[in-house]
């Protein structure tokens, strides 16, 4: 008796650890198929994130060469391009001039920017002709062009962003005249601080000054305008050219750039004389003297605009989008005291 009840354990013992295997296998099996279903999870997420990574790995070179680095407003779009670049995500930026205006060293900055692989080049030119040659090339080798401020004549480009310089220099001549007028002066000489004969920005600039003072314009051909020796838009060097006009008895006095304005600026100060100063652009420097009275207002252009939307349309003639060549006037704004 006692070995059937044994016996009959042993198969009871037996028949429940088959019964405890029969139940544990579906949760087996349910655990190995939720082990797939994550894997194939993975799977398809890892297959996204490829995708993803191959879409943002899709970065971009994109240099901005403008005429030199001395000016605070150069520094604004330099700033601009770099929000543009952080927004974007997928550019490489990097801003290079040479330590002076002259056309062969900026030359020599477009021919390194694609020796460097770039590919697209904001330009602020030097000048309208010389820099041709050398986007030509660049443009052979795929790069795309866009200008910001100051652009060339070669052409195809993706698009243009700058003031326009005659408007805008036309805007500051009546603001002098303006002023001249509330003054009660109608006569006399205007002194024009020249940058250069080349740069096509601050060229614009005084041209658009000078029609201002035409009889046409203000009905008096008494104001007339003198132009400066260039300054290469070198404070130093535009203040020792107002000075001179100063000492010769003008009126008013006029700097068409950052450094020229500071100039005419620094000289009035210097010399306490009562003229009219009106400059072109912003800067710690001349907002400083427009506040002490040394300058009675200048054209505040906008570069934050130029650089940012400069680097958004590289990057879209990039990824396919058309290069039209389109030029937007992104306009100025007069600050005076």
């Amino acid at each position: 008796m006692k070995k059937v009840l044994a016996i009959l354990r042993a198969i009871a013992m037996i028949a429940a650890m088959a019964a405890c295997a029969q139940k544990a296998a579906p949760a087996d099996e349910t655990k190995t198929s939720g082990e797939t279903t994550s894997t194939a999870g993975e799977t398809v997420d890892d297959t996204a994130d490829d995708t993803a990574d191959t879409a943002s790995s899709e970065s971009y070179k994109i240099f901005l060469i403008t005429m030199d680095q001395m000016d605070q407003y150069l520094t604004n779009i330099d700033s601009s391009c770099k929000k543009a670049a952080e927004e974007l995500g997928n550019v490489e930026y990097q801003w290079t001039a040479p330590d002076v205006k002259d056309d062969a060293k900026q030359i020599e900055m477009i021919n390194n920017a694609v020796a460097n692989g770039a590919n697209a080049i904001l330009l602020a030119a030097n000048g309208p002709e010389a820099v041709n040659d050398a986007l030509k090339e660049a443009s052979a080798a795929g790069v795309q062009i866009v200008y910001v401020d100051s652009p060339a004549n070669f052409t195809p480009s993706v698009a243009t962003f700058s003031t326009d310089n005659t408007a805008a220099g036309k805007t500051a001549g009546q603001t002098m005249i303006d002023q001249l007028a509330a003054k009660g002066i109608t006569e006399g000489k205007i002194g024009i601080v020249s940058v250069n004969a080349a740069t096509a920005s601050t060229v614009a600039r005084d041209d658009g000054f000078r029609s201002a003072f035409s009889k046409s314009q203000n009905g008096s051909s008494a104001l007339f305008w003198k132009l400066s020796p260039v300054s290469d838009g070198d404070a130093a060097r535009s203040k020792d050219a107002a000075s001179a006009f100063i000492a010769d008895g003008c009126v008013g006095v006029f700097g068409c750039n950052e450094g020229s304005t500071v100039g005419v600026g620094n000289a009035i100060k210097e010399s306490g004389a009562d003229v009219v100063g009106v400059g072109f652009d912003s800067s710690d420097n001349v907002l400083e003297l427009i506040n002490e009275g040394c300058l009675y207002a200048t054209m505040v252009q906008n570069p934050d605009v130029m650089g940012y939307e400069g680097v958004k349309a590289a990057v879209a003639a990039l990824q396919g989008g058309t290069a039209e060549g389109a030029v937007t006037d992104t306009g100025v704004t007069v600050v005076p005291k």
